[in-house]
């Protein structure tokens, strides 16, 4: 298993704008759309990755403990689903489900987001405040597959947390790890 770690683009940075199908209402959103009204989080992902299949709990309990404190959460994938189909569309929607997922998780076809973004790996959370720069990126905690640490979500609920109450975040922030985004 490639453990492949976060590229930390620069806090600040404003939100990359786009517009991605929803694989689980078939609508196209912009990120205008979906933010949150006290901040948004961004993750790529994937259906396949044991490093997502590892979080996926924490990561819909942390969307739905923050959704109604104005965080919206938006997950993306943008792998190559000619080389992996286990991440096409139709899985995604199957996924989503199965994960009950109450967030939109959005295709990018062609990458662009993903590059706009600095994506490396899956997952990569990105989470913006509400003049859309970027606040926090990289892990959600310290567990990985098979290291015996609980999921916690810690480093992102903290992050989360001092975004809302205006705190001073920990530092440093520490990469998230994970597969590599398959690329084109």
């Amino acid at each position: 298993m490639a453990q492949t770690p976060s590229n930390m683009l620069p806090l600040g940075t404003l939100a990359p704008k786009f517009s991605l199908k929803d694989t689980n209402s078939n609508f196209d959103y912009s990120y205008d759309e979906l933010k949150g009204s006290k901040g948004t989080l961004v993750i790529f992902m994937c259906n396949h990755c044991p490093f997502v299949l590892h979080v996926i709990e924490e990561i819909v309990r942390v969307a739905n403990d923050y959704r109604v404190q104005g965080i919206g959460t938006i997950a993306i994938s943008s792998n190559d689903v000619t080389k992996y189909p286990q991440d096409s569309p139709e899985l995604m929607t199957e996924f989503a489900f199965q994960n009950k997922m109450e967030f939109p998780y959005l295709f990018d076809e062609s990458q662009e987001v993903a590059k706009a973004y600095d994506a490396a790996c899956t997952p990569d959370f990105f989470l913006f405040n509400i003049e859309d720069q970027l606040f926090y990126r990289g892990q959600l905690d310290d567990s990985r597959p098979g290291n015996g640490i609980p999921l916690s979500g810690s480093d992102l609920r903290g992050a989360i947390d001092a975004l809302i109450y205006n705190r001073s975040l920990k530092e440093p922030q520490k990469p998230s790890i994970g597969c590599n985004i398959k690329w084109k």
